[in-house]
């Protein structure tokens, strides 16, 4: 694998220090969103969002690492790749498990209403987010590989998909708050995103074993 020029690198750096700054306000607008409203899948996303942003920062870390220390053993450079490529997927696996756990917990007892629209911007605009950095990560794979961001090609892709679930529960709680399907969708929305988030994190994970086997 050839490596890195000082020009594919500054510009893979840069576009993980962008999403990494694009991503830290989400948290708080999500958890804001979260205590206006009584949606399921908007704690959740709360969860997942506060979980990934971790994942983010030990990515565009590790990637910085691996370009300013050129002397690293390959070795070295392998286990720091593995070392974000497990944060992703142990970020994926920790939300899904969140995820699922908050959904079986309210299955009985939750009702849904309050105020969703705020959640329900902030989702769509991360979808849009997620969706262009998901391509952006599949070309600068496609153009050279590299193992932290084929990452975050494989985390936006998720988050992309993520997002897409609960624009749609979110919109379902906005249009027909009391229609009795309203509830299941809501849940329906978190259980899907737990299930997404398990099975990717969890592929993930497997193909760093593989690395790390071979």
């Amino acid at each position: 694998m050839n490596a890195l020029s000082k020009d594919q690198a500054a510009s893979r750096e840069k576009t993980l220090l962008t999403a990494l700054l694009l991503s830290a306000p989400g948290p708080l607008f999500t958890g804001y969103a979260m205590l206006t409203s009584h949606s399921t899948t908007q704690l959740a996303d709360f969860i997942r969002r506060g979980v990934e942003l971790v994942a983010l920062f030990l990515s565009w870390w590790v990637f910085r690492q691996l370009q300013r220390s050129a002397a690293q053993s390959e070795a070295d450079r392998a286990r720091l790749e593995r070392t974000a490529g497990f944060s992703v997927a142990g970020a994926m696996i920790c939300s899904g498990l969140v995820m699922l756990g908050v959904a079986v917990s309210r299955l009985s007892i939750f009702e849904p209403g309050g105020k969703v629209i705020f959640g329900l911007v902030i989702a769509f605009l991360g979808l849009l987010a997620n969706t262009w950095f998901w391509r952006r990560y599949t070309v600068l794979t496609r153009e050279q590989y590299s193992a932290v961001i084929a990452a975050q090609m494989g985390l936006y892709r998720a988050k992309a998909s993520v997002d897409l679930c609960v624009v749609a529960a979110l919109a379902a709680v906005a249009l027909a708050p009391s229609h009795p399907a309203t509830r299941y969708v809501d849940i329906l929305g978190s259980v899907m995103v737990a299930g997404y988030l398990l099975w990717s994190g969890l592929r993930m994970a497997r193909a760093q074993w593989d690395r790390r086997a071979a």
